[in-house]
């Protein structure tokens, strides 16, 4: 019999990918999407279709994926190249520290055969697995859901059955994935019913097929509800049970992840047929920045994780932060700090650790990261850690239930900067042993408080004996639905939510607020407000304390139906205090609650945010701000020519002295800015960078003195400037200023 194939090209997946990831509306490009289907031959004896039964999700798995270097080398899927990545890795010594699977994203495939199953592209996958296999590893492929267009047109039987293609599909023909379109008569990946006979026993064909392989790892891609494409309608809830079933049949202990950016509001489903789900959007940039990755893309994790960090366990599977980029500094976007915090969040997280890029380029700093055993047994500890501290300055423990706890100290600013916390805010009163991770070293005193120096976008990793388990700090709930609603906030059921309620609608204008005037403390001193809010992808909120400068909190979740929680410092004075939240020129998450915890002695933050979409901007506030999924507060101040300037006019420090300003701005080519500081002298600034999506940071010295000073920014000789999306003040340590 006759096979139809369909071949599109690995840069249009990429691109379909891209545009989805950044919500554009036109399908255009992931009509075109590349096929990423394979073939089956014969279904095992039946198993329980359980996520973690499959003897393959009892701890996060580590390696090695394709799809990094696919999107910045076309044709790299190739089986010599597969050949050559899987030696790189064993010769390495990775694969002796537990770095074991190579995964081959979408690209493997070939044709179908007479039952609408797509076989192998590559030369000889058999010989591929074996010579996996002898190097001590495991191969893992990808496929998506629903049945491609050639095997629709061809209408191939349905291996062991009666039954046809167009006999299972949904009707009417519909997109079967998130890289479909709105066009029902040919969707290109056409939805799949499983309600109609031969619907599972299509899928259990499919999965055997991959399974006589010897495969030990699939990516279900495009899986809905999720992925950015909830327009569509599409809900492939069905597909990943009936994967997972398929799965079950074979016998073999094959790995389930579907993918990506999936909606929290079914979590049981992934919970219970797959090992890990994916959380957010592809963390490369494809074609966004001239790297692989950049600092911008790894952050968003921190803000992401918060809304799953109770999903995630041994009996429930993993979060899946997406492909860690981190073998060198020359083409992955980051620097030796930025991907050691990396490894240590993903760490913390529990979530897969897979390598991304080109193994054979691995340097030794990689190599050196990547094998601490250390840091391993804590991405394999089981226990996935919870955020105790928010905001810039961020403070992540993962309890393991005997004493010890692993704690993360992580700095997301452009500038060294100390932290502290006490350990009574953790959940213990006192510690008998601090070891840091990455030194291999024990650590004298921290009796009470660890303190310390964090590098720029660094970190601190720490494994603590703890002793007396201290109890929750008491704490004020204020509910968002009591509190003041201003412009077009306002109230809606949320059965998950504290009273039954949430606020919404409190973005894109100055008006649209909710204000709680009634916060009381007993004494002045900076406390922990844990913020409640909900969210379906990256938002912001600012809030401003007794009518103080603008606070911004980015905030990342897959739900508004769920809230979850972060936790920031800030001021108050004695008796009654009053706290805003808006977000004037973007997106703001819904509002649940907020409660007001601790004794007045948290540890203050050490900067300050000001956000360029709120200054003046050509003299008016606000002028040309512009949406920015990756930047503070998701807007920037963008086309600033001769003609329009940037003013900060209300920069607030405490003392005069000299401070470390952090800039972070986007640009695609080489542009300046002149800078003055309350009437000064100007000076140039000639900055570069690889996109207008993605922001890239700067740091100078700024001389300010103590109240309100005026910064100003403008473009040089009168052309273009860069976009501006913030500025940072470092109050904890500026220059000039030596220790702690």
């Amino acid at each position: 019999m006759a096979t139809d194939h369909f071949d599109a090209t690995h840069a249009q997946l990429i691109a379909a990918r891209s545009a989805s990831s950044r919500r554009i509306s036109t399908r255009a490009e992931a009509r075109r999407w590349a096929a990423g289907l394979s073939a089956i031959a014969l279904c095992a004896a039946m198993l329980p279709a359980s996520a973690q039964t499959n003897g393959a999700g009892q701890r996060p798995y580590l390696g090695w994926s394709t799809f990094s270097q696919q999107t910045i080398v076309d044709g790299f899927l190739t089986q010599d190249n597969m050949i050559a990545q899987s030696d790189a890795l064993a010769r390495s010594g990775l694969t002796a520290h537990g770095y074991r699977y190579l995964n081959l994203d979408s690209g493997w495939t070939g044709p179908y055969d007479g039952f609408g199953r797509v076989t192998s592209g590559l030369r000889d996958i058999n010989a591929l697995v074996a010579h996996v296999h002898r190097n001590g590893q495991k191969l893992g492929v990808y496929w998506v859901p629903g049945v491609q267009l050639p095997a629709v047109e061809a209408n191939y039987p349905i291996f062991g059955t009666s039954y046809h293609i167009r006999d299972i599909l949904a009707e009417p023909h519909r997109a079967g994935n998130a890289f479909g379109n709105r066009d029902t008569t040919s969707p290109y990946h056409y939805k799949i019913d499983f309600s109609k006979p031969g619907a599972q026993e299509y899928v259990d064909s499919v999965v055997a097929q991959i399974a006589s392989y010897g495969v030990d790892f699939i990516k279900l891609d495009g899986v809905t509800p999720g992925s950015y494409n909830n327009d569509l309608g599409i809900d492939n809830r069905a597909d990943v049970e009936a994967w997972s079933k398929a799965i079950a049949k074979t016998g073999r202990p094959i790995w389930l992840t579907v993918s990506w950016g999936l909606q929290q509001d079914y979590l049981s489903t992934w919970q219970r047929f797959s090992n890990a789900w994916r959380i957010e959007g592809d963390v490369e940039c494809e074609g966004r920045c001239a790297t692989i990755t950049n600092w911008a893309m790894v952050a968003q994790r921190f803000y992401d994780l918060v809304a799953w960090q109770n999903a995630a366990g041994p009996a429930a599977g993993w979060n899946d932060l997406d492909s860690l980029v981190v073998l060198n500094s020359a083409n992955s976007g980051l620097n030796p700090e930025e991907r050691k915090t990396a490894i240590a969040f993903w760490a913390l997280a529990n979530s897969p650790m897979y390598l991304g890029g080109d193994m054979t380029t691995l340097d030794e700093t990689g190599r050196r990261l990547l094998s601490n055993d250390e840091v391993i047994a804590v991405n394999q500890s089981g226990h996935p850690a919870r955020q105790a501290i928010g905001g810039k300055s961020q403070v992540w423990v993962s309890d393991q239930g005997n004493g010890v706890y692993y704690v993360g100290l992580f700095n997301l600013n452009a500038f060294a900067s100390p932290m502290r916390v006490r350990w009574s805010e953790l959940g213990f009163d006192s510690a008998s042993q601090v070891r840091d991770l990455w030194s291999r070293s024990e650590l004298a005193g921290h009796r009470e408080t660890f303190e310390a120096m964090v590098s720029a976008h660094g970190v601190r990793l720490l494994k603590v004996v703890g002793r007396e388990r201290s109890p929750p700090p008491s704490r004020q709930i204020y509910e968002a639905e009591t509190a003041v609603l201003s412009g077009s906030a306002r109230t809606d059921s949320c059965g998950a939510c504290s009273g039954g309620q949430k606020v919404g609608y409190l973005g894109l204008g100055a008006a649209n607020a909710v204000t709680f005037d009634q916060v009381r403390v007993a004494r002045a001193g900076t406390y922990l407000m844990q913020v409640d809010s909900l969210t379906l992808g990256p938002r912001a909120l600012q809030f401003r304390v007794n009518g103080g400068a603008a606070t911004s909190m980015n905030l990342g979740g897959s739900s508004f139906a769920l809230p979850s929680s972060t936790a920031v410092p800030m001021r108050l004075r004695a008796g009654v205090n009053s706290i805003r939240f808006d977000n004037p020129t973007s997106y703001a998450s819904d509002l649940d609650r907020i409660a007001i915890g601790g004794d007045g002695f948290a540890t203050p933050a050490n900067s300050l945010t000001y956000e360029a979409e709120d200054a003046l901007i050509g003299g008016v506030r606000g002028k040309n701000a512009a949406f920015c999924e990756a930047c503070s507060g998701l807007s920037k101040a963008g086309n600033l020519s001769g003609q329009t300037d940037v003013l900060f006019d209300q920069v607030a420090v405490a003392e005069s002295r000299t401070y470390r300003m952090q800039i972070d701005f986007l640009t695609k080519e080489p542009r300046s800015f002149v800078v003055n500081v309350n009437g000064g002298a100007d000076r140039r600034l000639d900055l570069t960078g690889s996109s207008w999506d993605l922001p890239y940071s700067t740091v100078i010295e700024v001389p300010l003195k103590a109240g309100v000073n005026t910064i100003r920014f403008r473009s040089a000789n009168g052309g273009f400037a860069p976009d501006l999306d913030s500025i940072v003040i470092d109050t904890g340590r500026g220059a000039g200023r030596a220790g702690y």
